[in-house]
């Protein structure tokens, strides 16, 4: 228990990367989602075939996959990322194309008439997209979005094949020094608690937008 308590230090050190890595990942990936969602409804016949095959790769590659390319294929033909630059412009692209979808199926989900109700009342296409579209999107397509933010806490733990520095490195790192799995019961720990933390916040979203049922 000595040798769990600390270690802890050490881990919280690795968790501002893995927090950071959480938060731009999310700042990037939910706006670009919204906007694929937005091409893949509509008609466009130029952009719409490029955001389905790009989300078609996404989704049907491993995200650990991706890392790699970002970082390692990327620099061999001279397009080079530090490691957590690389593992933010993976983690925002692969999430992109999930989020890309569950907000197509919100949108889709809309009726027409709010559309011919937003046309009646002259409100512009921005008005009718942010003040009727995204809020009801927001609400159908949380519980699916939070499913992803959750998934989002745990997948962080792959960037430690980049040797960045995050709670599951340091984890290993000290479990290989002290020859002892409690380090790794420590990173599963603060897992456990950042995965409860956002749950909690996602049910209190979820019940602040509760008027539009």
């Amino acid at each position: 228990m000595e040798l769990l308590i600390s270690v802890f230090p050490q881990l919280f050190k690795g968790t501002i990367v893995t927090f950071q890595l959480f938060a731009f990942t999310l700042v990037g990936s939910i706006p670009l989602g919204i906007l694929l969602a937005f091409i893949l409804c509509s008609k466009s016949k130029l952009f719409k075939p490029v955001i389905q095959l790009y989300i078609w790769l996404m989704r049907g590659t491993p995200l650990l996959l991706q890392l790699i390319f970002v970082f390692y294929g990327l620099a061999t033909v001279g397009i080079v990322f530090d490691r957590f630059e690389a593992a933010v412009i993976a983690f925002i692209l692969n999430y992109a194309a999930y989020f890309a979808e569950i907000f197509r199926g919100g949108i889709q989900s809309i009726p027409k008439g709010q559309y011919e109700a937003a046309q009646v009342l002259r409100l512009t296409s921005w008005q009718t997209i942010s003040k009727i579209i995204i809020p009801q999107v927001g609400k159908i397509t949380l519980p699916s979005v939070g499913n992803e933010v959750i998934s989002l806490v745990k997948d962080t733990s792959l960037i430690y094949i980049l040797g960045l520095s995050d709670v599951m490195r340091i984890g290993k790192i000290a479990m290989e020094r002290e020859a002892t799995l409690l380090p790794l019961i420590g990173v599963g720990i603060i897992y456990l608690v950042m995965t409860g933390v956002f749950t909690v916040i996602l049910k209190q979203i979820e019940k602040r937008l509760s008027y539009y049922r």
